[in-house]
């Protein structure tokens, strides 16, 4: 099969597309053909091999343990293990590549990908297999925040730092649906798109401080992780809570040992000393809501935000532009 192959840690040069032997399937493995695989800032990471700390987290000391970069997947069902009960050849389907945490690479850029059955569903109706393919990580990521480790509820307020990216855009539409009323905080360019998904205020984050304001919100999800604790409680109510997502900036503003862990660390730290509930995000096991956000599509509350595509023999020019920040949703990889 054709995939994007990486044998050692660098920049996209360490990128090749190259013809490799098709993913062996297990008993509980489905072999999707790919459609589309989208791109996440946990690619960056690993092609880099930054922060060290990933690499003794599965990811491989000295190289990447699986060399086919990709987290995220949808396509059609080639093959199916022994095991394997709710999927057939010809299904269309979704899902992680991955288990647990997104800092190994998952064999999405490639024509063919072995996947665990509980890590996918049936692609949800009305979306193309690019759309689909947006949703998994930055879908679970915005629902598990908000619902789960937020605990928003209808009728509350939520600030989305970071509100038009990948992670962001599911966020908006998410909370909407939880019934709770939404500011999104980003660039400018991105305001419009995000009044066009639900958001109820938007904020320039150059033109307008939001822990400044005096506005007060019962939970602020901050996925940039941009602004300290003490800045970000001042936009919370006395018993809000605040989830930190956390990202470096692709290197700009983490560790390179141990990236925006520190930041992680800061959170979990000040806890128990503040009436405010400090949650930094937790990784979930591949799949776990991922049927809800199916539904959630279904029912025509949350729809992805896909900015670009980028053809197979690309992707280190898709890695470029994700990299300056600006796409607006997604970048997807086409197969």
């Amino acid at each position: 099969m054709k995939a994007i192959v990486q044998d050692r840690y660098g920049s996209t040069d360490v990128l090749r597309l190259d013809e490799i032997d098709r993913a062996a399937v297990g008993g509980g493995d489905v072999l999707v053909r790919v459609r589309a695989a989208s791109m996440h800032p946990d690619v960056w990471h690993v092609l880099r091999g930054r922060p060290y700390l990933l690499r003794l987290m599965g990811a491989g000391l000295r190289r990447p343990a699986n060399r086919v970069p990709g987290t995220d997947v949808a396509g059609i069902v080639e093959e199916v293990g022994k095991r394997v009960t709710r999927f057939r050849p010809g299904d269309a389907v979704f899902g992680e590549c991955v288990r647990g945490h997104q800092w190994h690479n998952g064999g999405a850029y490639a024509e063919f990908v072995a996947v665990r059955e509980a890590a996918l569903e049936p692609k949800p109706a009305g979306l193309t297999f690019e759309e689909a393919a947006a949703v998994p990580t930055s879908g679970l990521i915005a629902l598990r925040s908000l619902r789960d480790e937020g605990g928003l509820r209808a009728g509350q307020r939520v600030l989305i730092n970071g509100a038009g990216g990948g992670v962001g855009t599911f966020a908006v539409q998410i909370a909407k649906a939880l019934g709770a009323t939404v500011t999104a905080v980003d660039r400018a360019e991105k305001l419009e798109m995000l009044r066009s998904i639900g958001a109820d205020r938007v904020i320039d984050h150059a033109r307008e401080d939001f822990t400044q304001s005096g506005d007060r919100h019962d939970v602020l999800l901050d996925i940039p992780g941009n602004r300290s604790l003490a800045d970000c409680r001042r936009a919370l109510e006395p018993k809000g809570t605040y989830v930190l997502v956390g990202h470096d900036g692709f290197g700009r503003s983490g560790n390179r040992w141990i990236g925006g862990v520190s930041r992680f660390l800061r959170v979990l730290a000040v806890a128990p000393f503040v009436s405010q509930r400090m949650v930094p995000r937790r990784a979930a096991p591949a799949g776990a809501p991922l049927a809800t956000l199916r539904e959630l599509i279904e029912a025509g509350k949350v729809r992805p935000v896909v900015d670009r595509t980028f053809p197979l023999r690309e992707v280190p020019e898709a890695i470029h532009y994700m990299e300056q920040g600006r796409a607006l949703g997604k970048i997807v990889i086409t197969v």
